[in-house]
């Protein structure tokens, strides 16, 4: 990254961090009532995340994973992984309760996260942020699944949730879902087809594009604006699960 695109960045996300705070303080109240009233615990999850990878590419030994605490609305319910431990969401997951659906949906689950932006743990714009407990077998599944932050801080929204279902699956009609075979099984083998890593591996091929983005300044303020833009019509329209 740029320092010029570094420097922009920082001061657009304090920006928007603090815009998006005082925002989104009014429905923090009925969205903090509706979890309780439907599922008794606590209104807030705190989850470690996996941020940027700073060091060299040549020396694997240097490179390290930049950990941080994520806060969202709780959207299932309380101890829903107490017997599984960290499992990635699935469609019509049943640990998920009615109205975390409606959050997951409208991303109102993760309005909390404008403090990550504004501490500098997480960036406006960027690849979401992984659990560490699953990052081991999703970068064994997916190859070079890791290198989607090297340099870039995850992001509160991004290119691949502006361009795809919540769960990383081509929107309906798009170019994307017509090249979802040939990109997530282009070998026609019978035994991966709909294997829950083809999203991941889809929503890999947007954050790449973005962290190369970011080493041109026109293109990232492009793409960032794009993004920032788009997100409150993806908000609007639930897409999601």
């Amino acid at each position: 990254m740029s320092p010029s695109v570094r420097m922009v960045k920082r001061v657009v996300d304090i920006a928007g961090a603090l815009a998006g705070i005082l925002l989104s303080a009014p429905l923090a109240v009925p969205i903090a009532i509706a979890i309780v009233v439907e599922s008794p615990g606590p209104v807030f999850v705190k989850q470690k995340r996996l941020g940027w990878l700073f060091g060299r590419e040549t020396d694997s030994d240097s490179v390290r994973a930049h950990e941080f605490t994520m806060r969202k609305f709780r959207s299932m319910y309380a101890d829903a992984e107490r017997v599984t431990g960290p499992v990635l969401a699935s469609k019509h997951d049943p640990r998920i309760t009615r109205v975390g659906r409606f959050l997951r949906a409208t991303r109102l689950d993760a309005l909390p996260q404008f403090w990550n932006v504004l501490v500098g743990d997480m960036s406006l714009v960027g690849p979401r942020p992984e659990r560490p407990e699953l990052m081991t077998s999703l970068s064994t599944a997916i190859p070079f699944f890791e290198e989607r932050t090297r340099g870039v801080k995850p992001g509160l929204t991004g290119l691949a949730q502006v361009c795809l279902d919540y769960s990383g699956a081509p929107l309906e009609g798009s170019p994307v879902q017509t090249l979802r075979a040939s990109l997530t099984n282009p070998f026609r083998i019978a035994e991966a087809e709909g294997a829950l890593a083809d999203d991941l591996r889809l929503k890999l091929m947007f954050d790449l594009a973005y962290a190369a983005s970011v080493e041109n300044f026109w293109l990232y303020l492009a793409t960032d604006l794009k993004v920032i833009v788009q997100t409150p019509w993806v908000m609007l329209a639930q897409r999601g699960r």
